[in-house]
């Protein structure tokens, strides 16, 4: 059992493309933020859109935000509700949805992978500052190796440009990511177990205290330790770069590697905790699938494969008293360039 647990263990640590704008008008997303959410189902990609209040609204789309057919909408009404929308399933739509609250750029957040389950847009949330992550730039996701051929179609036509792998040499080596044939540039920025195992060992079923325990560890280490703050380090420098973008980050299963990355790329962008925070629990509804038969027959294993505040507010306090702040982290730590990113990355 203790081999089975330390298994499972190591899979968790295991246009204008640039302008928010149409030719007619700028877009404010905060007068109908969550009102309105773009929708995919994962084994058809077919399109939907949720309206979450009864108001009259309308929906324009395209291939790219910059061309965006603003002439017809592809789906209207005055109710709320969940209604199709008619785009071609096979690849990425961009989206301008309009009501008398205002309008603003979407696209759906829950990327539709057939050959995975935690593919996810960093796009729409909106910042301290007033701007927005643009759509379609910064993506995060679980293990790429069972992607289907139409999954692959579908990421082109974001159109993935990079992929940064935190999966450990090991992992790599038995399940090679499978990438769009849009993918340049391919970086192994593995985060392995390694220096992590010599700090947190499992010689037994953990209890759930324990397990809840030790995940908190495990992300205290993501900020502290050298050779994963190093791989932290790199993907900020390719972040930097414009070229490099759109650009996908993934482990295995999305949640805890990338997890960090995710919230510290949204704490460089300017996002507030309450943000951050929201993007991170949102793992736990997309793996939850994807462990549930593991979790069911090893109920002790629950708080490996899920995320939990306590897990990111352990990272965030760490950074505290050790940095002084995230922000230090960032920019003295990581070297990251906020401006340079806000500038490529928000709108």
């Amino acid at each position: 059992m203790a081999v089975a647990v330390a298994a499972v263990f190591a899979i968790t640590l295991a246009g204008c493309k640039n302008s928010m704008k149409t030719k007619e008008t700028g877009y404010s997303g905060e007068d109908i933020s969550g009102i309105v959410e773009i929708l995919r189902d994962r084994e058809t990609k077919t399109a939907s859109v949720h309206i979450s209040e009864d108001t009259e609204w309308a929906l324009y789309a395209g291939p790219a935000v910059d061309e965006i057919d603003i002439t017809e909408a592809v789906e209207s009404g005055r109710a709320d509700g969940e209604f199709p929308v008619d785009v071609p399933a096979a690849t990425r739509s961009y989206f301008q949805v309009v009501t008398p609250e205002g309008r603003a750029i979407m696209a759906e957040r829950h990327l539709p992978m057939a050959g995975g389950f935690n593919f996810r847009d960093l796009g729409g949330y909106r910042m301290s500052d007033g701007r927005y992550v643009k759509w379609g730039m910064l993506l995060r996701s679980d293990e790429m190796n069972t992607l289907t051929d139409d999954d692959l179609t579908y990421l082109a036509s974001v159109p993935l440009v990079s992929v940064v792998d935190f999966r450990s040499e090991d992992e790599i080596a038995k399940a090679p990511d499978r990438l769009p044939a849009t993918v340049t540039h391919h970086y192994a920025y593995s985060i392995a177990p390694g220096n992590l195992r010599e700090n947190i060992s499992l010689t037994k079923m953990p209890s759930e205290e324990e397990g809840v325990s030790l995940m908190e560890e495990m992300n205290r280490l993501f900020v502290t330790d050298g050779q994963v703050v190093g791989q932290y380090r790199r993907l900020f420098e390719l972040l930097a770069d414009e070229t490099n973008a759109p650009l996908l980050f993934h482990c295995t299963a999305g949640k805890d590697r990338t997890g960090i990355a995710a919230a510290l790329i949204l704490y460089a962008l300017g996002a507030d905790d309450e943000t951050v925070m929201r993007d991170y629990l949102l793992s736990g509804q997309y793996v939850a699938v994807k462990y549930d038969a593991l979790t069911n027959r090893f109920p002790e294993l629950g708080p490996f494969m899920t995320v939990r505040q306590n897990y990111l507010d352990a990272a965030l306090r760490e950074i505290d008293n050790r940095y002084g702040s995230v922000t230090e982290y960032l920019t003295g730590t990581l070297g990251a360039d906020l401006d340079a990113l806000r500038e490529i990355y928000l709108y």
